[in-house]
């Protein structure tokens, strides 16, 4: 096994930020020394992509809001299930980030950043959800996607910014009607789908992977019945690293 090399390093106010590669497609993403995501382990980034946007083959000229780009496994996942009349907007708080996904990583997935469909805004998604829920209707989204190497869990308090009970209704007034708010978690928390269902959403849950930590993909959608169907539990969902990223 080849020994891992630092291709890129940046300070965050998380500690260092860094890209690393061993092989022609085995890559790291790790945040102070601690593994944020693999290319070799995206099965969970796929599966949130998918689910949030393969109802919107259809429709002409679908707006999509992707918070965290991390390798870009979730943009390529959703790109692919878009049509061309697309609009997909990407909020991602490190602009090293990009850099990577149009550089040293970018075929990884055949350079999802650079379709013609896709606008990579530094901000924080929270603040974009938050802008679209306060704006006019057609600034409004079919889907958001949240995929970020913090899920919500039983921690997560009412007040959280991206979690919490006022997260979640801001998703909701982002959306448009029978819009879809998918977010990935590194394992179940009954507490986050209670709070989806009370915002107005039918929640559904999948924990798409094989073995491994449980990760889950809630899908949510707007204004349908709020009965939670959840997959097996034996489907434990392995998805990324060994640590949760997106």
């Amino acid at each position: 096994m080849k020994p891992w090399r630092t291709v890129d390093t940046v300070e965050t106010r998380e500690g260092p930020l860094a890209l690393k590669q061993r092989d022609v497609r085995d890559f790291l993403i790790t945040i102070a020394g601690r593994v944020l995501m693999s290319s070799t382990a995206f099965r969970s980034e796929v599966a949130l992509g998918e689910a949030a946007c393969g109802g919107l083959q259809s429709y002409a000229a679908p707006r999509v809001l992707v918070g965290g780009l991390g390798m870009g496994f979730t943009l390529r996942a959703v790109l692919d299930r878009l049509p061309a009349g697309a609009r997909v907007t990407v909020a991602e708080l490190n602009p090293v980030t990009e850099t990577w996904c149009r550089g040293p990583i970018a075929h990884l997935t055949d350079n999802a950043v650079a379709d013609p469909r896709v606008t990579v805004e530094i901000t924080d998604v929270a603040k974009a959800i938050a802008q679209a829920a306060g704006g006019p209707p057609g600034g409004r989204y079919d889907a958001i996607v949240i995929d970020l190497y913090v899920g919500p869990d039983a921690g997560t308090r009412d007040g959280d910014p991206l979690y919490g009970r006022k997260a979640v209704h801001n998703a909701a007034q982002a959306l448009t009607a029978g819009g879809v708010f998918a977010t990935w978690g590194e394992a179940y928390d009954a507490g986050y789908a209670r709070r989806l269902e009370k915002a107005g959403f039918g929640v559904k849950t999948d924990r798409p992977g094989r073995g491994g930590l449980k990760h889950v993909v809630y899908l949510a959608k707007k204004g349908s019945a709020a009965a939670r169907a959840s997959t097996p539990a034996s489907r434990a969902g392995r998805g990324r690293g060994p640590a949760p990223r997106g």
